[in-house]
């Protein structure tokens, strides 16, 4: 007895399973139960939002903590639009995810006959924002798909990618596939490395930009920094990487301060850093970072492009660190490190005003209450703060969408996804009581799935970051007061525990630290001057 012929839809689950795929987050609908069709005894995890945005959001999360790419299920139209927000948010941080979503029927596309979920050309628009964007009109154009689809993830800058695939294509017969083809980046010029040692070992006062294409070195980074003795200034995507150690700079080479150290260094080591005017001129001064000589190490030779650097290599950030440890001589000319970092760590602690001193104080209780968690934030200000200067105590456990391209909404389902990658793990999610709105929905399917997350919700009742924006340039204030729900009431309703508790960050800890059992939980930190709202 032959086995009976696999769908494309099928197949196409069968080739997410061959790649490592093992969660899957998505809204079924009508135009996309044949993707569904082998999804259930495929062993694949399906998580199942409130929002199609927020299986975007959640794909990201999940890819940033597994350091696998997030993988959404959307349908045609609507669900595509949908998650475009979150795809954009992907490719300005560089997270690896793919979309999967319908078509319509091929004899119907571009024609304009008003059929369901209809847009004039839903391949070309999701090409303005995918790295790649595939359309799989037949069985033999299923395998090319997904391998171009997965290349990015594994050979150069990572980021969104799409496969769309049409209602009357996904049921049909379809071929077998091969065993997935792994591209990897080019291997590293021994001559770079050398070159890059000589210079880094004479300097006598060198720094090193980690970005977040660095957070997986950490081990390699910090022997490095040791055997320069160079500061290392850490994005908000880097975070964590030099916990507490005393080379490390955790604040934004936005602030006065840090662009000091950076211009003082007669040679910059850059190892994955976009250099995004988000962290490096946050405030908009159009003012950049004079460096003297500059090594710049980025996986993306497009990226290289972008910016002059004295010696620019094209290179996996970790891989490229561990290389260039093995290649410095001993002892090097590097000297004063520690010092050049203390001095430049209090003095931008200071430059970040006394409102955010306590925000970070905030951030420091809540770290200490859970110690080695995933803080996942939205634009809110302790996010804000947090940006400008914070230290957390794991690599990869700060991120948030208060950077790049800076989506509302983000933190509830990325929360999700961070949580699901690693179940193990604490997870934070801060969220101010504007952005909350965006995405409250997205909390019952941390109770669908049992997570255990605290959703820290920052409740000045309004969007206070933009009415003070609007105050400093003489523009009248207005639309910033949206009404916050009861959030004691909204947890009730989700059937979660709420806690209630003033900005002092040892109510905040205390919060934080109280076992209130299994599964996710929110506790409303009410900012000074407001009051929350009653049941």
């Amino acid at each position: 007895m032959t086995d009976p012929v696999k769908t494309i839809g099928e197949t196409l689950v069968d080739g997410l399973k061959a790649r490592d795929v093992s969660c899957v987050f998505g809204i079924p609908g009508v135009h996309t139960v044949e993707l569904y069709r082998g999804l259930a005894a495929s062993g694949i995890r399906h998580v199942t939002p409130r929002h199609e945005q927020g299986a975007g959001f959640m794909a990201d999360g999940y890819a940033r903590v597994s350091g696998k790419p997030g993988v959404a299920f959307v349908i045609t139209g609507p669900g595509l639009t949908n998650t475009l927000t979150p795809m954009a948010q992907a490719r300005a941080d560089s997270v690896p995810m793919l979309v999967v979503s319908g078509a319509n029927a091929q004899s119907s596309l571009g024609k304009g006959m008003g059929h369901l979920h209809e847009l004039p050309d839903q391949h070309a628009l999701a090409q303005t924002v995918a790295l790649t964007s595939q359309h799989v009109a037949k069985a033999e154009e299923l395998e090319p798909a997904l391998n171009k689809a997965f290349s990015p993830f594994s050979s150069g800058r990572p980021g969104p990618t799409h496969i769309q695939i049409p209602l009357d294509v996904a049921g049909s017969a379809a071929t077998g596939l091969s065993a997935p083809k792994v591209t990897e980046a080019p291997p590293v010029e021994v001559a770079l490395v050398q070159q890059a040692a000589r210079l880094l070992a004479a300097a006598k006062h060198p720094v090193i930009l980690a970005g977040g294409g660095a957070k997986r070195a950490g081990e390699a980074l910090r022997a490095l920094a040791e055997r320069l003795d160079a500061p290392v200034v850490q994005t908000a995507n880097a975070r964590g990487l030099m916990y507490q150690h005393p080379l490390g700079v955790p604040a934004s080479p936005s602030l006065k301060a840090v662009r000091s150290l950076i211009e003082g260094a007669d040679v910059v080591l850059a190892l994955g850093s976009e250099f995004g005017p988000t962290d490096y001129d946050m405030y908009a001064t159009g003012e950049w970072p004079q460096m003297q000589q500059l090594i710049r190490v980025d996986i993306c030779d497009q990226q290289l492009d972008r910016h002059a650097a004295a010696l620019p290599i094209r290179a996996e950030a970790a891989g490229f660190a561990a290389e260039l440890l093995a290649a410095l001589p001993a002892e090097c000319a590097g000297s004063g490190g520690e010092a050049r970092a203390t001095e430049t760590r209090a003095a931008a602690f200071e430059e970040i005003g006394a409102d955010y001193r306590g925000q970070v104080a905030l951030l420091g209780a809540m770290r200490e209450a859970m110690p080695g968690s995933l803080m996942v934030g939205d634009s809110t200000q302790p996010i804000y703060a947090g940006n400008l200067f914070y230290d957390h105590d794991r690599p990869g456990g700060w991120f948030n969408a208060a950077t790049g391209y800076g989506a509302l909404g983000y933190a509830i389902p990325a929360a999700i996804g961070a949580a699901i990658a690693a179940p193990n793990r604490p997870v934070i999610c801060i969220v101010g009581d504007g952005g909350a709105q965006f995405s409250l929905p997205e909390v019952m399917t941390a109770v669908d799935e049992n997570l255990s997350i605290t959703f820290v919700i920052w409740n000045n009742q309004g969007y206070r970051e933009i009415a003070t924006s609007m105050e400093d340039v003489g523009v009248a204030v207005i639309g910033c007061d949206p009404t916050p729900p009861s959030f004691a009431a909204t947890a009730r309703s989700f059937g979660i525990p709420h806690v209630s508790v003033t900005t002092d960050p040892a109510d905040v800890a205390t919060a934080i630290a109280k076992n209130l059992g299994q599964g996710p939980r929110i506790v409303e930190v009410t900012a000074p001057g407001f009051t929350p709202a009653e049941e």
